[in-house]
């Protein structure tokens, strides 16, 4: 059975629901269709060696299929990034620091063991960052996908994560 735990730091902010969240928009540096042939593009990451190596031991362990989407990875093609569906849930592992970890009111969850920070972004999307773990990896989820099954989305993801990117710290 799948647990999700909202873990509040002294004095958070409370996260909306990610039900409530609203309009479709992709996030991030490049979640925007290609005209090509309709795949999403997602700027790939450039951690050093071992970091590297975590997230193709991960890109192997990613479920083909998450929140009933089928994986259809980024342009351009990495290991680093991997999307599903149509607008895409895309993952990038081996980003730097998010500056969100340097907030003291950050918002953070734990989803089947997995502690994750959460950003709310313009249009209802979402962007969560795992935490506490020897690499950063960012789920990023456009506002539709978000407002339907968000925290869905970390329970499909959260296992081959603990699986392959060990606990500890990424910096």
């Amino acid at each position: 059975m799948s647990s999700y735990r909202h873990r509040p730091r002294p004095r958070a902010r409370r996260a909306r629901p990610l039900a409530s969240a609203g309009a479709a928009g992709l996030v991030l540096l490049a979640a925007a269709c290609s005209s090509a042939d309709d795949r999403a593009e997602a700027a790939v990451p450039s951690p050093d060696k071992e970091v590297t190596g975590l997230c193709r031991g991960l890109d192997r362990a990613l479920p083909e299929t998450v929140v009933d989407e089928d994986r259809s990875d980024p342009e351009p093609e990495s290991e680093l990034t991997a999307g599903w569906g149509s607008p895409a849930i895309i993952l990038r592992c081996g980003i730097p620091r998010p500056p969100v970890m340097n907030d003291p009111d950050a918002v953070t969850v734990e989803v089947d063991g997995v502690g994750w920070v959460v950003e709310e972004l313009e249009d209802g999307a979402h962007r969560f960052t795992t935490s506490l773990r020897r690499a950063y990896v960012e789920v990023a989820l456009p506002g539709e996908v978000a407002a339907v099954s968000g925290s869905f989305a970390l329970v499909d993801l959260a296992p081959a994560i603990k699986r392959t990117i060990p606990q500890g710290v990424a910096d």
